[in-house]
């Protein structure tokens, strides 16, 4: 489906890190990294975030009533997992982008073992 096709409940939005930063703050947030095992274990994740590998996602269940911020590496992963999840009826889905961006705005970060 090109963009130009994409319906409203496609559409994935973005969320800055500070606008994140609030909701997670407020707990009213579950925050998701989908990249693979290795990536995380060579950088590390997002402070308190659920590490759920993009393909793993449809198998899980999620509190409806917080927002749902997922990120990867670049943010086209976490676009494709927000997809999936409001296919699956979730509403409050975002996309936080890349792990990267997530750490030059000084968020808090997990270091990997």
């Amino acid at each position: 489906m090109s963009n130009d096709e994409a319906t409203f409940d496609d559409v994935v939005p973005p969320i800055s890190p500070e606008e994140a930063k609030t909701l997670i703050g407020r707990g009213d947030a579950i925050v998701i990294d989908v990249r693979e095992a290795h990536e995380v274990a060579r950088t590390g994740k997002v402070a308190g975030a659920l590490h759920i590998p993009l393909g793993l996602l449809p198998s899980h269940e999620f509190d409806r009533g917080k927002a749902l911020l997922l990120y990867c590496a670049v943010g086209e992963r976490s676009e494709l997992g927000g997809r999936t999840l409001k296919s699956l009826g979730y509403r409050k889905v975002f996309n936080l982008g890349g792990f990267r961006d997530w750490v030059k705005s000084g968020g808090a970060v997990d270091k990997a073992n």
